[in-house]
This record gives structure tokens, C-alpha cells and sequence, in this order.
């Protein structure tokens, strides 16, 4: 069986690479050969750049109000947070 070593990953993926592994109690390595998988598999289905299926999104909502009456009943609708206390803390 082959090995394979990165060098220099960013921590921030690496944080995640590992948290899958964990949940899905994989070992990192595992974690891994089954992501690269799971892309070579298929990889027609990644091929999707999520901003642009987000652009596709764009003019496809409707609405017979003006965007002055949109955001007067968007502001009507905020309700005040009652997370934090009164002094601002999260658990007072």
C-alpha cells in the first residue's frame, strides 16, 4: 500500500479533517483516503462552485411590495434578543 504525507496544511482544515474524523470515529488518515474517495468517485458532483448556484438564485424571488415596505416588515418582525442578561453576560 502506498503512503502519502502533506506538508504545510493550514491548521484551520486540518481542525476540520480531524472533527470529521472524530465524529465519524475515523482516524485521520481514514478520514482522508475516504474523502479523496468519495471526490474521485464522483467527481462530477463537486463540481458545482457554490457561488455561482447561489448567483443562479438571483431575480428568481418575486414579490409585489416595494423594497421599502419589504424592509418596514422586516424591521416590524426583529424581536429584542433575550440571550444575554442585564449585564450583557451570557449566563448573569
Amino acid at each position: 500500500m502506498a503512503n502519502l504525507q502533506v506538508k504545510d496544511i493550514d491548521v484551520r482544515l486540518y481542525e476540520s479533517i480531524r472533527e470529521l474524523a472524530t465524529n465519524e470515529k475515523r482516524s485521520i488518515s481514514q478520514e482522508v483516503v475516504y474523502i479523496l474517495q468519495k471526490y474521485l468517485s464522483k467527481p462530477q458532483e463537486f463540481d458545482t462552485n457554490p457561488t455561482d448556484e447561489f448567483l443562479k438564485l438571483a431575480g428568481s424571488w418575486t414579490d409585489e411590495r416595494g423594497a421599502e415596505e419589504i424592509i418596514e416588515d422586516i424591521r416590524k418582525s426583529r424581536k429584542n434578543s433575550e440571550r444575554f442578561g442585564r449585564n450583557n453576560e451570557l449566563f448573569d
